[in-house]
């Protein structure tokens, strides 16, 4: 076993990990600004798809709800925050609210439709499918085709100074050290705290927690809101780095699948590493094979699948 380890240890090296090699010293002498430049991207990138796949792996990956509607917590989220956002002023309200928002919808989801469908995964895609269908049209109904943006705080506003790439968008640095106060905030909270405890007793063996005389399902339905409320915080956050327009809800929603598949469900850390790669893989797939850029995404997630079936942090079910 541990020959067949090294061997497909070795065949990686030379496959993947040489030829990586190769492009980075071919790109960096090339172009260093370029490199960099999309390697903060590609960070950035990969810090808004684990905001939002976060919330997906709480749910999904943890929790075993198939929540096909998850896209459409986004794109609420981001709607409301923007409302509220242009009344006050006020961005961290815009945040609050958006959070808020898409936390009490998946709240109300647990609670009206995945309490009653435990283990029924096709009835579960189904609803959440419909569910989401209703909610693209509502808001579009609401909001119309238009695009709307933030503006983050004058604080995080303006560029700042890096070495190689001169200047950068100083709220795309801030994005990404709020993705990892999230990652580690939900680290802590799964692994280190006594609720972190009853959601992973309670996924294992719902019965045995309930004889211990714990209320399971609002274990449950407060673990929801808080997968969802990370999809509503996410929408305000992306549409102060990018957009907010009518399809992102697919958009961020097929983001959040592959990142949990190629990171491992129910795993913060598989997440982070799941959405560092597909992050990267896109923004030097449109640097530097603009064509083919999309492959890529594609080309990572097939290799794990054939590979590591559970993802790359996945365990293997008790």
């Amino acid at each position: 076993m541990c020959d067949v380890s090294r061997a497909w240890r070795s065949f990686f090296t030379l496959v993947i990990g040489v030829p990586l090699l190769a492009f980075i010293v071919w790109a960096i002498s090339e172009n260093p600004r370029l490199f960099f430049v999309t390697l903060l991207n590609g960070l950035t990138l990969a810090s808004l798809y684990f905001i939002v796949a976060a919330g997906f792996t709480l749910v999904f990956g943890l929790m075993r709800n198939v929540n096909l509607a998850h896209g459409s917590l986004y794109l609420l989220g981001a709607y409301s925050g923007w409302v509220v956002g242009d009344a006050t002023g006020s961005w961290l309200l815009a945040v609050a609210t958006g959070f808020a928002t898409a936390a009490v919808l998946g709240l109300l989801m647990q609670v009206l439709v995945f309490r009653w469908m435990q283990g029924q995964d096709l009835r579960q895609t189904l609803v959440t499918i419909g569910l989401s269908i209703v909610l693209a049209d509502v808001m579009l109904w609401i909001f119309g085709g238009e695009i709307y943006t933030f503006d983050p705080p004058s604080r995080i506003y303006g560029s700042m100074v890096l070495p190689v790439v001169e200047r950068y968008p100083t709220y795309r640095v801030v994005v990404l050290v709020l993705s990892i106060v999230i990652g580690l905030a939900l680290w802590w909270l799964l692994a280190r705290t006594r609720v972190g405890a009853m959601i992973r007793a309670g996924v294992d063996d719902r019965g045995m927690l309930a004889a211990s005389g714990v209320n399971v399902q609002l274990v449950f339905a407060l673990t929801f809101a808080i997968g969802a409320g990370l999809a509503g915080l996410a929408g305000v956050v992306g549409g102060t780095a990018l957009s907010i327009a009518p399809g992102e809800d697919t958009r961020y929603l097929l983001a959040s699948l592959v990142v949990v598949i190629v990171g491992g469900m129910g795993s913060v850390g598989g997440a982070a590493i799941g959405a560092l790669l597909i992050g990267l893989a896109e923004q030097f797939g449109l640097a530097y094979a603009p064509t083919y850029g999309v492959v890529f995404t594609f080309v990572i997630m097939v290799l794990v699948l054939a590979f590591r079936p559970r993802g790359i942090m996945g365990r293997a079910s008790a």
